[in-house]
């Protein structure tokens, strides 16, 4: 490679040490060092690579700087990027679980979490306030917004949620003429890495159903998961709530809890979360099995994000001028802050319904709305806290 590219790649690294705060705090710093510091690509350029990784599938922080990556090394370096950037988080979620799991086989109590639970759905709550604050703006929005909250908290298949998105995301298309007539040119498009994406999707799905390994079937769910999930970290936690702990058992809502509110402390992609959730699911494989799941749910979780930005950034400048695709985005939006908004309540009925457990949620959503605390700061007090006074 190249010398700026290793330069770049020290760079990435950096900032997947120092980039709290989700989504839009990471390209807030990504526009500090890529853009103003290092002038690798321009603002422009920076805000309309993250506009279109909003509109995908996937974890838009780390596709955004993936595709950075694309434009200034080729695939190559993209792929180099994105094991750099994703990295640090999943090794930390990755041991966390592993000592989590060893503590319960220890019959060690797990008091230490008990104030970041209630905490951790205070952070969901907030996450389900800013997001429909920000791209619900219409009466259409509402309702979508409101229909799809109740039907993912009564109705929570796995299958629901897609489901879900696909309608919303349809819903709205079909108000696609009061979207602006943009000049079109013909687009050239490239099919390799969309035929990945599908190979993978389906050839995953048959080996997990006639394997019925335990590794494969995870590789098959986060695939699956990061294939359908718009919106960012906050709109998967619904989803992995409802498969891993309501459907199949792998955690308990106390496990899960507190592995969110763990990774609501580190920097870096939130989607990381999922490294802990497939650690966990392996815990009767022992610690082998532990490393194998952890590795596993990591890369089937980032990796159809990866291939539809692959895919997408070649022909980007002209499928976002389709009036269709604009006007989808109103109703996926809407249904992804819904499904975030039913998570906030599915997550606390596991939780003690007592006035102090109730407190703490608000407490958090308070000062993470009234103050400029960052969440790593409260998430730490808590954990501080909880291994003070245990019980």
């Amino acid at each position: 490679m190249r010398p700026r590219n290793y330069i770049f790649l020290k760079d990435v690294a950096s900032l997947s040490l120092t980039a709290f705060g989700g989504p839009q705090a990471h390209v807030a710093m990504m526009l500090q060092l890529l853009v103003e510091r290092r002038r690798y690509i321009n603002e422009k350029e920076l805000l309309e690579l993250n506009a279109l990784c909003n509109i995908l599938p996937g974890p838009s922080s780390t596709q955004t700087i993936t595709a950075i990556g694309f434009k200034i090394g080729g695939p190559n370096l993209a792929y180099l990027t994105l094991l750099v950037w994703i990295a640090p988080a999943a090794l930390i979620m990755i041991a966390a679980a592993v000592l989590i799991s060893f503590l319960g086989e220890q019959g060690a109590p797990l008091g230490f979490t008990r104030f970041i639970q209630p905490m951790a759905v205070g952070f969901v709550a907030f996450a389900a306030y800013r997001i429909s604050s920000k791209v619900v703006t219409t009466k259409l929005g509402i309702v979508i917004l409101m229909v799809s909250a109740i039907l993912a908290y009564f109705f929570r298949s796995p299958w629901v949620f897609p489901v879900l998105l696909l309608a919303g995301g349809s819903l709205t298309a079909f108000r696609f003429s009061a979207q602006p007539i943009l000049e079109k040119k013909p687009m050239k498009v490239e099919w390799a890495n969309f035929v990945l994406f599908l190979g993978v999707f389906v050839g995953a799905a048959l080996l997990g159903r006639y394997t019925q390994l335990r590794a494969v079937l995870l590789f098959e769910n986060f695939y699956r998961n990061g294939s359908l999930i718009f919106g960012g970290g906050q709109v998967l936690i619904p989803l992995m709530y409802t498969e891993f702990v309501e459907f199949k058992h792998y955690l308990s809502s106390k496990e899960f809890l507190s592995g969110f509110a763990m990774v609501q402390a580190l920097p870096g992609p939130v989607f990381s979360f999922c490294s802990y959730i497939g650690t966990l699911s392996m815990r009767n494989y022992g610690i082998t099995g532990q490393l194998i799941g952890g590795v596993v749910s990591t890369i089937a979780i980032f990796l159809p994000g990866t291939f539809l930005i692959f895919f997408v950034i070649r022909f980007w400048e002209e499928l976002r001028k389709y009036r269709v695709i604009q006007a989808s985005l109103e109703g996926i939006n809407a249904v992804g802050s819904g499904m975030v908004c039913a998570a906030a309540i599915m997550l606390y009925h596991p939780i003690e319904n007592t006035p102090y457990n109730f407190g703490l949620v608000v407490v958090t959503f308070a000062l993470l709305l009234w103050t400029k605390i960052p969440a790593p700061a409260l998430i730490l007090v808590g954990l501080v806290v909880g291994l003070l006074f245990p019980n």
